[in-house]
């Protein structure tokens, strides 16, 4: 089909009155997941499936994302968040389940293993990636790049799905396309102190910051007017806008090498937010 109408489809399995009451979801994966739709539909042979396809790996996606957001501490005692956390184990098992029926009845079965291989691997680079923040070894550059490469993981899993002529390209603009979102994602909690922790600014203040700046944003119970002057001094919100603009620059540089014009159309209409955000007055004066 030529609509793209993935999330409508994906709320069937997502939208059940239990999951909506007790839990939150994690946000679906529209860029990754429109990219994917995108580029499967241009395949001479393979476009039938570009629906499919795609909403099978968007509810991977959200199983694993669901299941990032369990609480590492089960000693919950309140009921209400002890609901909340039980359901999002349940749902994240049963967003990735759903993957298995689909392309099983539609008899693709080889990509269920490829899928599984790739959930593997997502997962083997989540353990290096929390070990070596656990460790306090994270760079803020390290930190982009890894996190780009387990959101991304998922969906890398198609390139030998691609036509010959987007083979390279995939990667490449899929990389972009993740490293946008993530910045823009990174660019929010910069400007919310209570949601600095382990982000990117977190990183890379502890860097650069004195003893007495880095015990106080490693604190349990900081006090966040500190924190945002920690962040004003270092400048973590206009350097977060800097590396987003540098990275639109280079996505669309590599857009414009795409033979096909159709796809560098739609492609351009997947990062038009990216745009609209960077042309914002408050965008303009950090760049």
């Amino acid at each position: 089909m030529n609509s793209y109408r993935i999330p409508e489809m994906a709320r069937k399995y997502m939208e059940y009155d239990m999951i909506q009451k007790h839990t939150d979801l994690p946000h679906f994966p529209e860029f990754r997941t429109r990219l994917l739709y995108a580029f499967l539909s241009k395949h001479s042979s393979l476009s039938g499936y570009s629906e499919l396809f795609s909403l099978v790996t968007s509810l991977v996606q959200i199983g694993m994302d669901t299941h990032d957001l369990v609480s590492v501490n089960n000693n919950v005692k309140e009921t209400k968040a002890a609901r909340s956390r039980q359901l999002k184990v349940l749902a994240g098992d049963y967003f990735s389940s759903r993957f298995y029926y689909l392309l099983s009845h539609a008899g693709q079965i080889d990509l269920i293993g490829i899928l599984s291989n790739a959930i593997c691997e997502v997962n083997r680079l989540k353990m290096n990636l929390y070990q070596t923040m656990k460790q306090l070894k994270m760079t803020g550059d390290d930190y982009i790049k890894r996190t780009v490469e387990v959101r991304s993981q998922l969906y890398l899993a198609f390139t030998g799905f691609m036509e010959e002529s987007l083979h390279q390209a995939w990667p490449d603009i899929l990389r972009l396309f993740t490293q946008c979102e993530v910045l823009l994602q990174e660019i929010t909690r910069s400007e919310a102190a209570q949601q600095y922790r382990d982000s990117w600014g977190y990183w890379h203040v502890l860097q650069q910051a004195s003893k007495d700046e880095c015990k106080h944003i490693q604190a349990e119970e900081p006090d966040y007017s500190k924190v945002r002057s920690i962040w004003l001094k270092y400048k973590v919100t206009p350097q977060l806008y800097q590396m987003l603009n540098h990275c639109m620059k280079q996505l669309q540089e590599k857009m414009q090498t795409l033979e096909s014009k159709e796809l560098g159309k739609e492609l351009h209409a997947i990062g038009e937010p990216f745009m609209r955000y960077l042309s914002t007055p408050k965008a303009l004066e950090e760049i």
